[in-house]
């Protein structure tokens, strides 16, 4: 939007001045680039368009929560033999999570659990006990399950704002766990056990169940398949709340049983997930380029930066009128006519008086030292507090016919050639402004060195921030 009402401003600026001098044409057009150039640099933010080295894309997790033998989609489980009946016992389950996010969009985790799932029978029509070992409760202990998941984000919210605060996402996976049920005659985790091969887990395996086994846990494999939502607490920590269904390959998740299907258990969890790298870059996990890319003139402060180059343009249509002015026709406006009322025909020099042929005068250089001029995180606009500095610089060059060097910089955030040009960009914007100023063109070197010739560490925001500028060379 900005961009287009600058566009439009340029077009209206430039039918009111087709016969202005060069020298005018290129200080109004300046101006007005300088103005594009503000919001092509916040429409090129690194952290959109820059690749995964923008972003913060590892992390780690720490979550616990209950298991229950049920799950949201229905079936039935080896225990509860009447439709419509619940095993609704819980057991705890905890564990933690890896995960690199390749894209604002996906990731993949891995993700280590233990813990144990309980289930029991209810009462049921006649009594009929749903086990061939006439169990009525068991206990499941996992003493470990890992899996490989593939994580989708669905969505974000609080995109009005740009601060991705809440990130939705789903996950499926393939996972292996190591378990043990443990049978109960009794209903609630008590009487006689009736079913416990810990210790005995092994040959039978392989079909042959005379040879006994002598390992404590069962191997089997796992599908999860989940959803949850991260709630962004920092931008390092998250809080992270989800819900997993496990579907298993096993018959005897919870012992033998009446039933030979496949058994599955659910867990609940919570937990903070906590996101690695440097706190310079933003987390990808809740990164969204639509919301980065949404209309920035929602940030007051840039509001404010937009008033202050609407004041500027404002201020650049009256001083067009004034250049506009020449009386004697000599191409050359009254403002800068150091020769009014020249003979039509004469030809005149950009001072507007008749050219002449004066011994060559060699040009001063600037004898006086100035500060480097500083710019904001990628951007070549010059900052208010740079003007006195280069409206002093201007009068100096003016009065003493002088040269100088422009040498611009970047700190070392982003790509080398990125920076190179941001670098080039920034000296160009000090050549522009000492050009309006009325200081020849020729009288000014540009060089751009990119992230090269630090003067402080890169490693800090401070070093950083001295490391965006453009130095002025006598």
């Amino acid at each position: 939007m900005l961009k287009k009402k600058t566009i439009k401003n340029f077009n209206n600026l430039k039918q009111k001045s087709m016969n202005y001098s060069t020298i005018k044409k290129t200080a109004i057009a300046a101006s007005l680039v300088a103005a594009l150039g503000y919001t092509e640099v916040q429409a090129q933010t690194p952290t959109v368009f820059g690749g995964r080295s923008q972003y913060r894309t590892w992390s780690i997790g720490l979550q616990g929560g209950i298991t229950t033998p049920n799950v949201i989609i229905g079936g039935q489980n080896a225990f509860g033999q009447k439709v419509g009946y619940f095993q609704n016992k819980v057991g705890e389950y905890y564990g933690l999570t890896i995960r690199k996010q390749f894209s604002h969009l996906f990731g993949l985790e891995l993700e280590g659990n233990r813990g144990k799932i309980k289930t029991y029978n209810h009462e049921t029509l006649g009594g009929v006990e749903p086990g061939t070992s006439g169990a009525r409760s068991a206990i499941t202990t996992v003493n470990w399950a890992g899996s490989l998941n593939g994580v989708f984000q669905l969505g974000t919210i609080d995109f009005l704002r740009r601060e991705n605060a809440v990130n939705f996402y789903a996950k499926v996976g393939l996972g292996a766990f190591a378990f043990n049920p443990v049978q109960y005659s009794g209903s609630n985790f008590d009487g006689t056990v009736v079913y416990n091969n810990k210790g005995k887990w092994g040959e039978e395996l392989f079909g042959d169940r005379e040879k006994v086994g002598d390992r404590d846990y069962r191997l089997g494999m796992y599908v999860p398949v989940g959803v949850g939502a991260k709630f962004k607490l920092s931008e390092v920590v998250a809080l992270n709340l989800g819900y997993t269904m496990n579907f298993t390959d096993e018959s005897i998740l919870y012992g033998p049983t009446a039933r030979t299907n496949n058994q599955r258990f659910a867990n609940i969890y919570g937990g903070l997930e906590f996101t690695l790298g440097s706190r310079d870059k933003e987390n990808l996990t809740f990164a969204n380029p639509v919301a980065t890319l949404y209309d920035e003139l929602k940030d007051p402060s840039l509001r404010n930066e937009v008033e202050a180059l609407k004041q500027r343009v404002s201020t650049l249509e009256s001083t067009v009128d004034l250049l506009n002015k020449d009386s004697d026709g000599d191409g050359v406006s009254d403002k800068f006519d150091k020769c009014p009322n020249t003979p039509a025909g004469t030809v005149v020099d950009g001072s507007g008086c008749p050219i002449k042929f004066p011994e060559p005068v060699e040009k001063n250089i600037v004898s006086e030292s100035y500060p480097n001029i500083q710019f904001e995180f990628d951007s070549s606009v010059l900052k208010t507090e740079s003007y006195p500095t280069l409206d002093k610089l201007a009068r100096e060059l003016r009065e003493s016919n002088g040269t100088v060097t422009l040498d611009g910089y970047a700190s070392a955030e982003g790509t080398e050639a990125y920076n190179l040009n941001l670098s080039k960009d920034r000296a160009n914007a000090v050549k522009q402004y000492l050009v309006n100023a009325g200081v020849p063109a020729s009288s000014i070197t540009v060089n751009a060195y990119g992230e090269s010739n630090p003067i402080a560490s890169n490693a800090t925001e401070e070093g950083r921030r001295l490391n965006r500028r453009v130095e002025i060379k006598k």
